[in-house]
């Protein structure tokens, strides 16, 4: 580094790489891992997730995991944000459901209805 300038330069594709709040291209699925999904078991759905994009090579796939999102007695929560279409926000999930979801959803589009905060109210 000689200058500010590769400074700035370096610094800003840093920044590019960790900012999640960025609107990206792609699918991102986010995992609660508040205290009460961890206890009702995100982390293995959180890993099982991450494991099925891998071994898939979903390239325009982001998983990662926020706080709390409210509805502590239908965690493990997994919401999925497509381009271009609704939130979807999938409850009671395990690393089983999670692959399957992975498979119908991520892959080939098609949501699993039964899995849904819709099919519970």
């Amino acid at each position: 580094m000689k200058s500010l300038e590769e400074l700035a330069k370096i610094r800003e594709e840093a920044i590019k790489k960790v900012d999640i709040r960025r609107e990206r291209e792609g699918t991102r699925i986010v995992v609660g891992m508040a205290t009460c999904g961890i206890a009702a078991g995100a982390r293995p759905v959180l890993m099982a997730l991450l494991e099925e994009v891998k071994v898939r090579n979903l390239k325009d796939v982001l998983v990662n995991q926020t706080g709390c999102i409210g509805v502590c007695r239908l965690e493990p929560i997994v919401e999925v944000y497509k381009p271009g279409e609704e939130k979807v926000t999938y409850v009671n999930m395990t690393p089983e459901k999670a692959k399957e979801m992975v498979a119908q959803h991520i892959v080939n589009g098609k949501v699993i209805d039964p899995y849904t905060i819709g099919a519970i109210e």
